[in-house]
């Protein structure tokens, strides 16, 4: 008989790789949050140790994916097709987050309450995408990926919120930051994209279905959609 090789790795671990991957991705937009509101330093270090596991992680899913499909059935190739593309959405989602941080530890200190009070709440909804995201594939659920999908739109409003009041006409001595302020609401607001296209892989893989047609069968308001969510989470 053949000797087994040492790493001989089945599905079941790039399964855990990715799970791994959707928590590391999700503590590091609470952190983003939690560091946004308070102005601390030392909670926004977090966020670069959290994208340094990302890029880990995303190497060793993308060095065994491969081989893996390989040797196994259709049903699990797909599955594994889409950790494959899920990581790469969650190492972009753990860069941005990293930009954020960056430009937030530079004008923190002087940043409009309002600002850091919008801008914390994008992480939160970024956090809360993330892990909706997670249960959806891991539990198989349309609807809660759904619900993903939905939440994109109030990350787009708060995003626009963050751009108004900065592209406004006035007098304030904000205008040097006003510059980072909105690269830094753009910044969540692609993460959260990068979450809708993750819950969008997660409907295509439970129903086979594109997300088009998904949503007809979704005929309730988008507003209703998204304000029942949020019960949910309560």
């Amino acid at each position: 008989m053949g000797a087994v090789p040492v790493h001989d790795h089945g599905p079941s671990h790039l399964l855990e790789l990715t799970m791994s991957a959707f928590r590391v991705a999700r503590e590091s937009a609470g952190a983003t949050a939690e560091g946004i509101a308070t102005t601390s330093a030392a909670t926004l270090r977090v966020v670069r140790e959290r994208e340094r596991e990302l890029d880990s992680l995303d190497r060793d899913i993308d060095d065994l994916v491969t081989s893996t499909i390989a040797r196994v059935a259709e049903p699990e190739a797909r599955e594994l097709l889409a950790c494959m593309k899920f990581i790469i959405s969650l190492e972009r989602i753990g860069d941005l987050l990293l930009s954020f941080c960056n430009r937030a530890e530079v004008i923190a200190a002087k940043m409009d309450s309002n600002d850091i009070r919008d801008l914390a709440l994008m992480a939160t909804r970024l956090e809360k995408m993330i892990g909706d995201v997670q249960d959806a594939f891991r539990t198989r659920n349309l609807d809660l990926a759904v619900n993903v999908l939905r939440a994109d739109a109030e990350m787009d409003r708060l995003r626009n919120v963050v751009m108004f009041r900065h592209l406004e006409p006035t007098e304030s001595e904000r205008k040097l930051d006003s510059f980072h302020v909105l690269f830094m609401a753009q910044e969540l607001e692609r993460a959260g994209d990068h979450a809708k296209n993750m819950a969008e892989e997660v409907c295509h893989l439970i129903s086979g279905r594109t997300v088009r047609h998904i949503l007809r069968t979704y005929d309730r308001p988008i507003e209703q959609m998204y304000l029942e969510s949020l019960r949910v989470r309560e």
